[in-house]
């Protein structure tokens, strides 16, 4: 029984091995690697004494903060009325369904949307406000990077706010509590594994977003996902571009142990 159970989980590792722990191999082997080929750890110190490396971390943690802030304060309070819904399924469904579509779509979708002559500046001209720059803006970053991690905040969320015991909450309105107390005693505390799996779910993938800040930033937003992408395109010096993808790796492994759960 034991090897037949082995047996069925070798693919499991060996797809974790090849599609894993070998790209992550492959980019810290190839960050001790310079333009020329040669072994240096010159990457590194580059990175970590060039100023505008430093800022781009600032602001990949800035703007995935403000990202994962905006999404959770959308997300918790949808994914609470949701559960409260007769057909909640069929609502989960209708959020989770942009996901299907392609992300380059809905980008440029967007660019319309924001554009100088899209719907947001035909309206603002009806109103009489004239056309405003709103694509190419930090606002229009975050507002689309939000639009469309909102989906993965919710989720999880919404999964631990329905797996509550009703129970829980009926008895603690019986003794006493007012809403915001079960809210706040009981509810919120038994949806922080869900908060934890959302904010990982937002905050991770928006540290190394680089199509965005492309096409809706108008690289006026610059990243690490965009200096990687230069790097590996454009200047062709993989070394660097790996060493960031190092960085980026390590920032990733943090803020998994900083949201992890913490048993007493």
């Amino acid at each position: 029984m034991k090897k037949t159970a082995n047996f069925f989980s070798l693919p499991y590792f060996l797809w974790v091995f090849l599609f894993v722990l070998s790209p992550v191999l492959m980019i810290v082997y190839n960050s001790f690697f310079d333009i020329e080929g040669h072994f240096t750890l010159g990457n590194y110190q580059t990175f970590f004494a060039n100023g505008t490396y430093l800022k781009m971390s600032f602001n990949s943690i800035l703007y995935a903060g403000i990202i994962t802030l905006v999404t959770l304060l959308i997300s918790y309070p949808t994914a609470l009325v949701l559960t409260r819904l007769k057909h909640k399924q069929l609502w989960l469904m209708l959020v989770i369904l942009p996901t299907w579509v392609n992300l380059l779509l809905k980008a440029y979708a967007f660019m319309g949307i924001f554009g100088q002559h899209g719907a947001i500046n035909h309206f603002l001209g009806f109103m009489g406000l004239g056309p405003q720059q709103i694509l190419f803006t930090d606002f229009s970053f975050i507002f689309v990077a939000s639009y469309i991690e909102i989906p993965f905040m919710i989720l999880p969320i919404f999964n631990a706010l329905d797996d509550i015991d009703k129970n829980v909450i009926n008895a603690s309105r019986d003794l006493g509590a007012t809403e915001w107390q079960t809210f706040s005693k009981v509810i919120f505390p038994l949806s922080l594994n869900g908060v934890r799996s959302g904010v990982q779910s937002v905050f991770i993938p928006s540290l190394s977003l680089f199509m965005l800040t492309r096409l809706i930033g108008g690289n006026r937003v610059i990243t690490l996902g965009t200096a990687i992408e230069q790097h590996f395109l454009t200047t062709q010096n993989w070394g660097m571009g790996s060493t960031i993808g190092v960085i980026l790796i390590l920032a990733m492994l943090m803020i998994m142990w900083v949201t992890k759960e913490r048993r007493q």
